[in-house]
Formats: structure tokens, C-alpha cells, sequence
């Protein structure tokens, strides 16, 4: 079968065209990609050079604590905000826009289905939260020399589960919010308390015990704690990992089953 007979099978016919275009228009929003790239950076060396004691190595704590600066604790949490900030908010208000505008509605009879609208967004989605979550780690090692993890792995695969959660809870603000405004009023309403637990004011083991319990059940309070486990100790944190995994497993075939259209 031709790659233009499959293209047009699956709906996706001209999409690196599409994806090219809507790529451009996404980078001309300097909002959007200050927030959705730069803030998770701009989070992490604001807190490092503008509060007292930051990087000054902890001497009263247990290990693994022990030696740590407070500022590496927020390594974890901005990956956790790059995610969130793209997640909940650029991506829901893109879709619920193009929803808004009739854009998917009129796309539905031309040979480029609304889906590959969608997926378009989803890839540049994707791509901005690399390059946001690449940046924050790479700054913040050079600025504040954030230690290397104890085990890479289980905060890749800590990340990539975060990804899934969060974005199926966006996924599901996306399907359902019928205009932007509504899509940005939801995802704000779930954003900071989302920060709140995954450790933006009391991160690491500064968390109250009562809240740390709490958070471990939200995807992105598990997934900073999935995070530190994997930066800090090694450990492999079982509890967190399903949690992640089981809102993804609900949340995004959740929003498959229940997207609308127009």
C-alpha cells in the first residue's frame, strides 16, 4: 500500500505539513512557550538565587539528606511543573480553541481529519515538554550543581508515567470543555493544587507527613515522590509507579470515549 493511500486510510494525509504549521504558529505565541518551556527553568533558578540558604549544603539532616542543598530538592518538581504547566494548560486550551472555532468540525470533511489536528498538538506538546524539562535539569546543574541520580531509570520511568498521568488528565479537560476559557478555567483549578502537592512550597522531605500521604495518591504528588526516590535514595518507590499507572489506565481511554467533536 502507497504512504499516500495509507495517509488518506488513516486520516492523517499531509500531516508533517500540518504539524510543520502549526508548529510555527504555536512558537509565535510567546506566552505559551515561555510558559510551557522557559517557566519550569526560570522556577528553579529564581528559587535558588533569590532565597537565603538555597545552596548552602543541609547539616542537620539525615541520610540521604545529609549534605544535599535544599535547591536540589526542586529538580523533581520542576520536571513535575513542565509537565503540569503543558499538560493542563496549553494543550487543553489549544483543542478546546480549534473545538470553539468549529476548526475540528470543518476538518471532518476534508482528507485531514480532526485527528491529526490533535495529534499535531499532542506531538508539539510532547516536544515542548522535552526541551522545557531537558533545559530545567541542564540550567540547574550548571547554576546550582543538582547531584546526578542516584538511579536514572526509575526517575526516566517516574517521568514518562507522570507524562501519561497528567496528560490523561488533560486529555480529559480537553475532550469535554466546550471553549478555551472553560479548558483554561479547569486546568488552573486542578494546576496549583496539583503543585501544592507535588512539593512547589514544601518539597522533598520538608512535605508534612499528612500530606505526603495525600500526594502520593495525586499523579503529580506520586510522581515527584517517584522522582526523589529515584534522585536521592535508589530506591524503587512500587506505590507511586502503580498510582501513576493507574490514573493513565483510566484517564486517557476516559477521554478517547468521551471526545467531542464540536
Amino acid at each position: 500500500m502507497s504512504t499516500m493511500a495509507l495517509g488518506t486510510r488513516t486520516g492523517l494525509r499531509g500531516f508533517p505539513t500540518l504539524l510543520g504549521t502549526e508548529t510555527r504558529l504555536w512558537l509565535r505565541d510567546a506566552g505559551t512557550v515561555f510558559y510551557a518551556v522557559v517557566f519550569p527553568t526560570v522556577l528553579i533558578v529564581g528559587l535558588g538565587l533569590a532565597i537565603p540558604g538555597m545552596r548552602e549544603p543541609i547539616t542537620d539532616a539525615p541520610e540521604p539528606w545529609l549534605g544535599i542543598t535544599p535547591i536540589a530538592f526542586y529538580g523533581p518538581v520542576a520536571l513535575a511543573t513542565a509537565v503540569a504547566s503543558i499538560a493542563l494548560t496549553t494543550f487543553p486550551s489549544y483543542v478546546a480553541t480549534f473545538r470553539e472555532k468549529g476548526v475540528l468540525r470543518r476538518l471532518s470533511t476534508t482528507p485531514m481529519r480532526p485527528q491529526g489536528l490533535v495529534l499535531a498538538h499532542l506531538v508539539i506538546s510532547l516536544g515542548a515538554l522535552l526541551v522545557a524539562a531537558g533545559l530545567a535539569v541542564v540550567v540547574g546543574g550548571i547554576a546550582f550543581g543538582l547531584p546526578v541520580p542516584a538511579s536514572a531509570g526509575i526517575v526516566l520511568l517516574s517521568f514518562v508515567l507522570c507524562v501519561l498521568s497528567m496528560f490523561g488528565v488533560g486529555a480529559v479537560i480537553a475532550a469535554l470543555t466546550p471553549r478555551a476559557t472553560t479548558a483554561n478555567a479547569f486546568g488552573m483549578l486542578i494546576y496549583f493544587p496539583m503543585l501544592f502537592f507535588a512539593g512547589m512550597w514544601t518539597p522533598g522531605p520538608v512535605m508534612p507527613e499528612g500530606v505526603a500521604e495525600v500526594a502520593r495518591f495525586t499523579p503529580l504528588g506520586a510522581a515527584t515522590q517517584a522522582m526523589n526516590a529515584g534522585w536521592f535514595t535508589g530506591d524503587v518507590p512500587g506505590l507511586q509507579l502503580v498510582v501513576m499507572a493507574a490514573w493513565s489506565a483510566v484517564l486517557l481511554p476516559v477521554a478517547s470515549r468521551y471526545f467531542r467533536w464540536s
